[in-house]
């Protein structure tokens, strides 16, 4: 089966829309164009257009990305970090967006859910409790250090 090839004009205006629906990376816009079947010659000059018109902002994108991340998956800053660097950001936008992060908020949000994990493992010994409850955080993408430390207020509290 033969692909459509997109004329530029076209390709352009399907990733407005695509941008304009929700924030993106360029290496999403990239694997999309992949998609689309727009020829490669192509690629930098319709990246250009969309970063000129502001339909593509890389910062824009991490600092979306991390707020949502961390609000409303809780995620741990380990996480978010490795999910931008496989979406190709920047290490300048990564650390300026993860600068958002509240580090009051980041805590109290580690320790509810130590707590909350922590608590729903009621009926299992000390240590497996203690070891799952690191596995959960560690896995949610918090500091090591982090963890042990509200592991060790939780166990105190007990």
């Amino acid at each position: 089966m033969q692909r459509k090839i997109l004329t530029k004009e076209q390709a352009l205006q399907k990733l407005r829309q695509y941008c304009a629906y929700q924030e993106r990376s360029h290496y999403e816009v990239q694997q999309k164009l992949y998609e689309l079947g727009v020829r490669k010659a192509e690629h930098d000059e319709i990246i250009s257009t969309l970063i000129e018109e502001d339909y593509l902002n890389e910062e824009r994108f991490a600092m979306q990305y991390v707020g949502g991340k961390f609000r409303m998956k809780d995620w741990g800053r380990k996480k978010i970090y490795y999910a931008l660097k496989e979406k190709k950001v920047s290490e300048y936008s990564i650390k300026k967006a993860m600068a958002q992060i509240d580090e009051e908020a980041y805590h109290a949000i580690l320790h509810e859910l130590a707590e909350k994990k922590y608590e729903s493992l009621k009926g299992e010994q000390f240590m497996v409790r203690k070891k799952k409850t690191i596995d959960y955080l560690i896995q949610k993408g918090y500091e090591s250090d982090l963890v042990m430390s509200a592991l060790k207020d939780i166990a105190t509290k007990e």
